[in-house]
C-alpha cells in the first residue's frame, strides 16, 4: 500500500488548509555601499575609515571609487587594505618623490610605471567581477567626457584608469577607449553605489571640510609647502650633469615655482583640477545626496602629502567614528532587503 506523500504546497496544520507560498522570504540586512573620494594624498584617510567602520561591524558589500578612492577601494574588496596600509605608512618624502617617474611621451608629466608596479604587487592577475566585494572604479573617457564605470576587467589598470590626473598622469587604453581620471565627472561616486545595489550609501568626502555647503575654496588648499618640500628632496640628489641635472631642472620647472613666483605646470594644473572637483562634488552630492556623508577634515594636508599617512588615516578613523551612530541608526531603520530560499 502506498503512502500518501504530503501535499509541499500545504503547510501542516495551517489553519483552513491554505497554500503556503513555494519559498520562505529569509530576511538580511540592507545593503551597504561606500563611496570613496577623490583627494590625491588626502585619499589616504580612506584607509582609515575603512578600518573604523570594520571596527564596529560594518562591513561594505559594495564600493566605488574614484582617483585614490579607487586605489583603496579596489584594495578593500580584494582583501588587501592592509597591504596597501603597510605601503602608505612606508612612505617617506623621499621614497614619494621616487616614484615621481617623469614621462617622455609628451602626453603626461608623470609615466605613473612605479605606482602601476606597487599595485601589480597587491592585485596582479585579479579582475574587478571576481573580487570579494561588489567594487566600480569610476574614469573618464578622453574626447567625449563620458562617465565610465569600471566593473570587469583588469583591477589594475582600471585603477590606473581612474587616477590618471590629465596632463599629470598618461591616459589608460581599455577596451579601444582612452580614460583618465574620473574625478572629472563624479568625484564621490554615490550614484555608482545605487547602481551596484547599495540600500544604504556612506560617501567620504575629501573636497573641503564644509561638504557641499556653497563656500568659497580657501588657501589652505595650495600646494606651496609641498612643492618646496620636493623641491629641497629634488636638490639633494647628486649635483653633477647628465640626467640627473636635467631632472632637477624639469621637476622645478614642473612642480615648482618659476622666479616671478608663478607656479609650474604641474602646480597650476592641480590646483585648477582641485577647484574643478570641489564645484562638481558638491553638484553631485546635492543632486544625488547619500544617507550618511563623512567629512574628513584633511584640508591642511597638501594635495601631494603622501609621506603623512599616518595622521592621514587618524584623520579618516576620527571622520568614521563620527559617524557611526548615525550610520548604525540608518542599518537598524532601512527596510532590509528580501531574498528567496526554498
Amino acid at each position: 500500500m502506498n503512502k500518501m506523500l504530503p501535499d509541499p504546497r500545504r503547510r501542516p496544520n495551517h489553519p483552513g488548509g491554505v497554500d503556503a507560498p513555494l519559498s520562505v522570504k529569509l530576511q538580511t540586512r540592507p545593503s551597504v555601499g561606500v563611496a570613496l573620494g577623490a583627494g590625491a594624498a588626502r585619499g589616504w584617510s580612506h584607509i582609515g575609515v575603512m578600518l573604523e567602520l570594520r571596527e564596529h561591524g560594518i562591513h561594505p558589500d559594495v564600493v566605488a571609487g574614484t582617483s585614490i578612492g579607487a586605489v583603496v577601494g579596489g584594495c578593500y574588496a580584494a582583501g588587501k587594505l592592509e597591504h596597501v596600509e603597510t605601503f602608505a605608512r612606508g612612505l617617506t618624502k623621499k621614497t614619494v618623490f621616487g616614484m615621481m617617474d617623469v614621462s617622455f611621451s609628451g602626453v603626461g608629466l608623470l609615466a605613473g610605471g612605479h605606482l602601476k608596479r606597487r599595485l601589480h604587487q597587491a592585485l596582479g592577475g585579479r579582475r574587478l567581477e571576481d573580487l570579494g566585494k561588489g567594487f566600480a572604479a569610476v574614469a573618464t573617457e578622453v574626447g567625449t567626457g563620458h562617465e565610465i564605470w569600471l566593473t570587469k576587467g583588469d583591477a589594475v589598470e582600471a585603477i590606473c584608469a581612474s587616477y590618471a590626473l590629465p596632463g599629470i598622469f598618461e591616459p589608460v587604453r581599455i577596451n579601444g577607449r582612452w580614460l583618465f581620471d574620473g574625478a572629472l565627472v563624479n568625484p564621490v561616486p554615490v550614484t555608482v553605489c545605487r547602481a551596484l545595489g547599495a540600500e544604504i550609501v556612506i560617501a567620504v568626502n575629501l573636497i573641503g571640510d564644509n561638504g557641499f555647503r556653497a563656500t568659497v575654496i580657501d588657501d589652505r588648499l595650495s600646494l606651496e609647502p609641498t612643492l618646496e618640500e620636493f623641491t629641497v628632496a629634488v636638490e639633494e640628489l647628486p649635483r653633477r650633469g647628465g640626467f640627473f641635472g636635467a631632472f632637477r631642472g624639469s621637476h622645478r620647472r614642473h612642480f615648482g615655482k618659476r622666479e616671478d613666483g608663478a607656479p609650474g605646470i604641474g602646480s597650476a594644473m592641480m590646483d585648477a583640477f582641485n577647484i574643478a572637483q570641489g564645484r562638481i562634488s558638491r553638484s553631485r552630492l546635492a543632486g544625488d545626496p547619500p544617507d550618511v556623508i563623512i567629512n574628513a577634515r584633511v584640508s591642511r594636508v597638501g594635495l601631494f602629502d603622501f609621506h603623512r599617512a599616518d595622521e592621514l588615516i587618524e584623520m579618516g578613523r576620527e571622520a568614521a567614528r563620527r559617524a557611526i551612530p548615525e550610520i548604525s541608526e540608518f542599518i537598524a531603520l532601512t527596510p532590509r532587503g528580501e531574498e528567496s530560499a526554498p
